[in-house]
């Protein structure tokens, strides 16, 4: 039936029925819990009684006047300033393994491997590096006359600066893969043409690397900023969010108020204010790139 049909008919009931699909599912599972979400946050619903009073802006206000709420966003800086330091890592090893390097086929592999490895057990595995009196960092630092008795995750100082340095080992290899992809479709013959004008490695990286993986380190920029501002899985599995707090996340602070103290009007106003973050913060990054890269 549809063989009788015009071609121009066929195609465009082809591209209907291919995008429908996808489209369903997009706005029942992504746009209409966001929705949804909005609409809870403007009541007091306990996420049990059917019913949802309108309580208006007062959760909003609970979120931006309560420091301990809105507060934890502090914690996070660690893992943004560890990203940045990762993402350079990162383009370093990318370029360095994307020379003549015997091996690197090898040291690719290594690098990238931490990133397969479950979340949860990851964190478990640097439970025991990191603690405090049978823990390997430790031991290696006493035999190196360096002290052996130091809580790497019980020092409110340093304890997100610890749990960032986990994801840095972790996450460091799958932007380094990312770099190598853009800096092979770089011609060789840009580099060819630079060396014979005298130009160094560092010249050579500063006009040609750099110009051509700017969007693909603008790419790496989003997800190290999202990721930072939505870490979850290591604090609450190493820390629980201690030693008195000072690891708790944001989000370790939109579960807690769900699901402990059943304030789900609360959690949901909390979490369109991490979406709205999120928003701003990208938003910010991509005016300031998008100017340079221009």
């Amino acid at each position: 039936m549809l063989s009788r049909l015009p071609f121009g008919t066929q195609k465009k009931i082809i591209i209907i029925s291919f995008v429908a699909l996808p489209l369903l599912l997009l706005l029942t599972f992504s746009y209409y819990p966001a929705l949804e979400l909005v609409r809870l946050s403007f009541t007091n619903w306990d996420g049990m009684s059917p019913d949802k009073d309108w309580v208006g802006f007062k959760n909003y206000h609970e979120v931006f006047s309560n420091s301990e709420i809105f507060g934890v966003f502090k914690h996070n800086v660690a893992y943004f300033v560890v990203g940045i330091v990762q993402n350079i890592a990162a383009i370093y090893f990318a370029v360095v393994l994307n020379g003549k390097l015997k091996g690197k086929y090898f040291f690719r592999l290594l690098l990238f491997l931490p990133y397969i490895l479950n979340g949860v057990a990851v964190a478990y595995a640097f439970g025991y590096v990191f603690d405090t009196t049978n823990g390997s960092l430790n031991f290696v630092l006493g035999k190196a006359g360096l002290g052996s008795e130091t809580s790497w995750l019980g020092t409110e100082k340093f304890v997100n600066y610890t749990l960032a340095s986990i994801g840095f080992w972790r996450f460091m290899g799958f932007n380094m893969v990312i770099y190598l992809a853009a800096l092979q479709s770089i011609p060789g013959d840009l580099y060819e043409a630079a060396s014979i004008d005298g130009a160094n490695k560092w010249q050579q990286f500063r006009f040609i690397t750099l110009p051509n993986i700017y969007k693909i380190v603008e790419l790496n920029l989003f997800l190290t900023v999202t990721g930072a501002l939505e870490v979850f899985d290591l604090p609450f599995v190493l820390t629980n969010g201690g030693p008195a707090g000072a690891s708790e996340t944001f989000v370790m602070k939109i579960l807690e108020t769900a699901f402990q103290f059943n304030n789900y009007g609360l959690a949901s106003a909390m979490s369109v204010v991490l979406l709205i973050g999120v928003v701003i913060v990208i938003s910010i990054q991509r005016f300031f790139l998008s100017r340079k890269g221009d």
